[in-house]
């Protein structure tokens, strides 16, 4: 069987990013990691509503598309200093348990870059503060669990183009949390550091990596999830596909 690997990839759109990451959980034969970032833009879960969430009008003035993605989870900024750790699983071993295994990476890597942090409600704080939010997406095919990993974005721009925990309160909004950067923590390591540490905390968890381009079968996905999704604007405004 083949062993676990890192496919590099790269896109210039984050929709095109987004796109890839559920592509990645195209029969996966053994782990897969991918390292990635996004320019600015608002991410929100699968099941969420849009103005419940996102200050849109900010979003419209600044610029910053708001996106939606294929798994639960809360709404994110990202941003060139936020860093994307997405892991897929096949249908054995830890895929079972898709988030317990990216806590354990998550843990290690924030261990290996020398601090110490508790793992919370589907997330990964550092004191009161939240600094790696997670989420799942289940298929018949593979288990793709992702993580946020604030390097160096400052709470500031999350707040600007976040609402406030609606007063009114259900089952898909985001559970709004304090939230602060390995820089907020004293720790100012640059992206390339922070990629190297989440590569041996993986490599330590799953075995060797192999580094690898994308499978043909990971790109026709993302030609067929860029049509139906990513591409497709009313996927972002309410969750609808184009057939």
């Amino acid at each position: 069987m083949t062993g676990p690997s890192e496919v590099v990839a790269a896109f210039d759109d984050p929709a095109d990013n987004l796109a890839f990451d559920e592509a990645l959980r195209a029969a996966p034969e053994a782990p897969v990691l991918w390292i990635w970032r996004n320019t600015d833009c608002v991410v929100v879960g699968r099941g969420q509503k849009i103005e419940r969430e996102v200050k849109a009008d900010v979003c419209a003035s600044d610029g910053v598309p708001v996106l939606r993605r294929a798994s639960g989870g809360g709404t994110v900024f990202h941003d060139p200093g936020n860093l994307n750790i997405t892991l897929v699983l096949p249908g054995h071993g830890l895929a079972g348990k898709p988030l317990e295994a990216l806590g354990e990476l998550m843990t290690a890597t924030v261990a290996g870059l020398g601090l110490p942090s508790r793992l919370g409600d589907r997330g990964l704080f550092v004191g009161d503060s939240k600094l790696c939010g997670f989420a799942v997406f289940r298929t018949r095919t593979g288990l793709l669990a992702h993580s946020t990993l604030l390097v160096s974005t400052a709470a500031e721009r999350v707040g600007r183009y976040l609402t406030a925990a609606p007063a009114d309160p259900r089952p898909l909004d985001s559970h709004r949390s304090q939230v602060a950067s390995l820089a907020d923590h004293g720790l100012r390591k640059g992206v390339a550091d922070v990629t190297a540490a989440v590569r041996a905390a993986a490599a330590a968890q799953l075995g060797e990596l192999t580094t690898r381009k994308p499978s043909a079968a990971e790109l026709d996905w993302h030609r067929s999830l860029g049509h139906t999704r990513y591409h497709y604007s009313e996927w972002h405004s309410s969750g609808a596909q184009r057939s």
